[in-house]
């Protein structure tokens, strides 16, 4: 939110009172052991009357985590904590201080946090003695806004009900510097510009597709390239202006009377991400499997059982090979979403389907959300015990967007959470495998929930619980290492219920474009999977589309063909994408050790599979805003084709790169410009890489030792050690000469 009239005024309606100075510095008691407590008044106090009939702020330092630096903002402490995200990876006594004339310093790993005595308020961030980040004068505010303050509250929630426009008239902001040619990057799954600069971001799961600047994953966590993130502990509504209200600085700002951040240090991008989700959770190990390609009935098209054999059919003669086949909405009755019981009309024998799709060595999805529409048995069921989200009179929530009637599950409400996964257990064990969680976002505002959560701050923390709730059944069910959701929202934390897929897009290069933007922005949120629609969603892509996108689509983590009213099966676009398909199928099989390798480094360290360039080169200046091509992994880079021409334009960073698909070595350090074909896509392997090569197209999940080549490229020197694991626990360490260059 935006509360300031240029540099100078006030918007009309908005009062702003500031820490003006650190007037008292003790120790004190915090959830994380001991830490600092200042004492911040909203005016210089230069006699004892001043400190009458004057609001302060307190400002509580300690640390939750070596390398991490928690600082809470208070004006009334009464008003409660609220909710805030799990931090699993919290560690007592993380820190040392001191307090002295100079001040206070508070100091974990490399971090110190220093607060100078007096005005004008000061609290400045170095690592190893490098300034990172500051909180200065006009920084820390609290903000009371009239009824008709000219403000926009920043919200768009298509809750469609219960706004909360109007509703808190107070806010806590603080605002930290930004130095000269700093880039931020992060804040969830967003669809605009990679850089963060000269956004204002607000963090709120809102279902608006990709071409929108709302998001499905909302993450109030940023990185910046000078080697620091910061995460807002604040699941509810959080606002960002990144350099577009003082340009000099990020603010952020909560509704209430408190605000809570943590500063986390680096040096490097890696290693900001590796410690936020040390705080926050890592992604888990995925199974092996789930890296194959996932075929879609699609959304409002007309199958069933015979339509689901042709199509599996035609995929094992065309020699396509298919992991997944996912099921959605319409498994079920319509007007009964959900109700978990396959529709009698087209799937009479669901028993013998999933037996026999699994006879083929198939796994199954099949699509949920966590809406029960009224014509659902499960409804009365459910409303009459009280698992329904409710309103302040006691009555079920209801509207008829999306379900006619449709109510929420309370997943707040023990009870209810029970209930909605044993209908998930009884679908485990009927025979399926995993679920794609659908929805999430369109979470209401005026309801109670049943543990008196507020509202606001559950809107956001409402996919969390979904998720966590279906994604507990299947570790429960398939073990750990083989639970796998396909996700759509998400928020702080949502790492840890891996896979999440983009949303929906439309079926364009532009939207293909804006798709890979919001991937590479998750991944500098914490997140190590990612997938998308390929071919986009909404309408039907022409054959040029579908070819350019399958490439993309099936050089990632997990690939899904899926779309709203046509299928996606090859074959319905031209004989020419059934190639495509199979080549770039092929490949990903071929990259398995690879892939499934990096799946695994990403649980040890938090490092995403899919990468940023600027987060695999953070000090070469060219990577910074990059956002049409990534790192696969560490050593492969990926730049998709975004025109029916083949013409592509991208970055190759210094040294000497070698193309994947046809063994030709280019310099680095330089813009390039090639045409592919529909079978080609600029894919470049790093200079000195091995690249552990599986020996077989048919399958993800196989025994990646047997017949295993390991493929040396150009430019590097020495003994290189390359890890391998098979999806069945096997991990052996490889060496191989770089000298004896295979390609």
């Amino acid at each position: 939110m935006k509360f300031t009239d240029g540099f100078w005024q006030l918007r009309p309606g908005v009062t702003a009172l500031y820490s003006q100075e650190a007037y008292d510095i003790r120790e004190t008691g915090t959830v994380d052991g001991t830490g600092i407590r200042v004492i911040a008044p909203t005016k210089v106090i230069e006699r004892r009357g001043d400190t009458l009939n004057r609001p302060v702020l307190t400002v509580t330092l300690s640390s939750p985590l070596e390398g991490v630096v928690r600082v809470r903002i208070e004006h009334h402490s009464g008003a409660g904590r609220g909710l805030s995200f799990a931090l699993p990876g919290t560690v007592a006594g993380a820190a040392s201080f001191s307090i002295d004339d100079a001040g206070a310093r508070l100091r974990t790993g490399s971090l110190e946090a220093h607060v100078t005595p007096g005005a004008p308020w000061s609290l400045s961030f170095r690592s190893d003695g490098r300034p990172l980040t500051a909180s200065g004068h006009k920084s820390q505010g609290y903000i009371t806004l009239t009824p008709d303050a000219q403000v926009d509250p920043g919200i768009v929630g298509n809750a469609r009900t219960g706004s909360p426009a109007g509703r808190s008239r107070t806010f806590v902001h603080e605002q930290l510097d930004l130095g000269v040619g700093e880039l931020v990057y992060g804040l969830g799954e967003r669809f605009g510009p990679l850089v963060k600069n000269g956004q204002t971001v607000d963090i709120w799961n809102a279902d608006g597709g990709t071409s929108s600047e709302q998001a499905y994953k909302n993450v109030p966590f940023y990185l910046s390239d000078r080697g620091y993130g910061v995460l807002v502990n604040d699941p509810g509504h959080v606002s960002f202006e990144v350099g577009s209200e003082a340009v000099e600085r990020v603010q952020f700002s909560v509704p209430g009377e408190a605000l809570e951040y943590f500063v986390i240090d680096g040096p490097t991008p890696k290693d900001v991400l590796s410690r936020y989700t040390e705080l926050t959770g890592r992604a888990p190990v995925v199974p092996a499997w789930s890296y194959g390609l996932w075929l879609s009935t699609s959304f409002t098209t007309d199958y069933d059982e015979a339509t689901v054999s042709s199509f599996l059919d035609e995929m094992a003669a065309r020699e396509l090979p298919l992991s997944v086949f996912h099921f959605d909405c319409f498994w079920m009755r319509e007007f009964q979403w959900c109700d978990f019981e396959w529709d009698p009309r087209v799937f009479p024998d669901p028993d013998g389907m999933l037996q026999r799709l699994h006879e083929r060595d198939l796994r199954v999805s099949v699509w949920i959300n966590p809406y029960i529409g009224q014509a659902s048995p499960l409804f009365a069921e459910a409303a009459e015990q009280g698992f329904l989200v409710q309103r302040a009179d006691g009555s079920v929530w209801q509207w008829d967007l999306w379900q006619a009637g449709m109510g929420l599950v309370d997943f707040t409400n023990p009870g209810a959470t029970r209930w909605y996964q044993d209908k998930l257990r009884a679908l485990v064990a009927q025979g399926v495998d995993c679920f794609k969680t659908d929805f999430g976002e369109r979470i209401p505002l005026d309801v109670v929930y049943a543990d008196g959560s507020a509202p606001d701050r559950m809107h956001n923390l409402y996919t969390h619980l979904y998720n966590q709730a279906v994604y507990d059944v299947l570790v429960e069910a398939r073990g750990e290492g083989e639970a796998v959701l396909f996700a759509r929202s998400a928020t702080a934390g949502g790492q840890t219920m891996p896979v999440h897929w983009g949303g929906d897009s439309t079926s364009t290069f532009a939207s293909m474009a804006e798709t890979l933007r919001g991937g590479l922005s998750l991944a500098m949120s914490g997140f190590a999977h990612w997938s998308h629609d390929i071919g986009g969603f909404e309408g039907t892509p022409d054959p040029a589309v579908f070819k350019r996108w399958t490439a993309f689509g099936l050089l990632g983590t997990h690939s899904r063909l899926h779309g709203s009213q046509s299928y996606r099966v090859p074959w319905q676009f031209d004989e020419e994408a059934v190639e495509v398909t199979r080549t770039f199928t092929h490949l990903k099989m071929r990259l398995m050790p690879y892939l499934y390798q990096a799946g695994l480094d990403a649980t040890e360290t938090g490092v995403p599979v899919m990468r940023p360039m600027a987060l695999e080169f953070p000090h070469d200046p060219a990577a910074a805003y990059l956002d049409r091509q990534y790192m696969l992994g560490s050593d492969l880079l990926v730049a998709p084709v975004f025109s029916a021409d083949g013409d592509v334009e991208f970055y190759l960073p210094e040294g000497e790169w070698t193309q994947l698909l046809i063994g030709e070595t280019v310099t680095g350090g330089r813009w390039r410009r090639e045409r592919h074909g529909f079978d080609s896509i600029p894919v470049y392997v790093r200079p000195g890489a091995v690249i552990p090569w599986g020996a077989r197209t048919d399958r993800p999940d196989y025994d990646y030792l047997d017949g295993l080549r390991l493929r040396v490229f150009p430019g590097g020197e020495g003994i290189a050690e390359v890890r391998v694991t098979t999806p069945d626990g096997r991990s052996v360490l490889l060496t191989a000469d770089r000298s004896e260059i295979t390609r």
